[in-house]
């Protein structure tokens, strides 16, 4: 079982995707704002953080620098999920801290193979990508 940690601000995408990542077997605890995110990682510490990037008060990426500062939360993979799909983006997420991204509108398998990859400390490529 892995413990995610899911950043998403609209109330229907998150409430979908925690049902898609429990029902696979993990434990999600989930938060609806970039500050409530740092809260809960450096609260619970979860093995991957399912970051959105598009988020109120303090954006995914801005988020994932914060965590990326704190000695607790530094080593926690985040996988950005995300509507920007245009060139440079990867770069751009990538130079924030972020280990992957999916871009919306992500494929449930995307997602569980990504979560996946990331626990176990592997790299994930960027398979938002080849939909496109």
């Amino acid at each position: 079982m892995i413990h995610v940690l899911l950043v998403e601000d609209d109330e229907t995408n998150r409430k979908l995707l925690v049902e898609i990542l429990e029902f696979a077997g993990h434990r999600v605890c989930a938060a609806s704002s970039g500050r409530e995110a740092i809260a809960l990682a450096t609260e619970r510490r979860p093995d991957v953080i399912v970051m959105d990037v598009n988020l109120p008060e303090l954006d995914g990426l801005s988020a994932t620098r914060l965590l990326r500062a704190q000695p607790a939360t530094r080593a926690i993979p985040v996988l950005a999920v995300t509507g920007l799909a245009m060139r440079g983006d990867s770069e751009r997420i990538r130079a924030a801290g972020c280990d992957g991204y999916l871009a919306k509108p992500i494929s449930y398998r995307d997602l569980l193979a990504a979560v996946a990859a990331l626990a176990a400390g592997r790299p994930m490529p960027d398979l938002g990508r080849r939909r496109r």
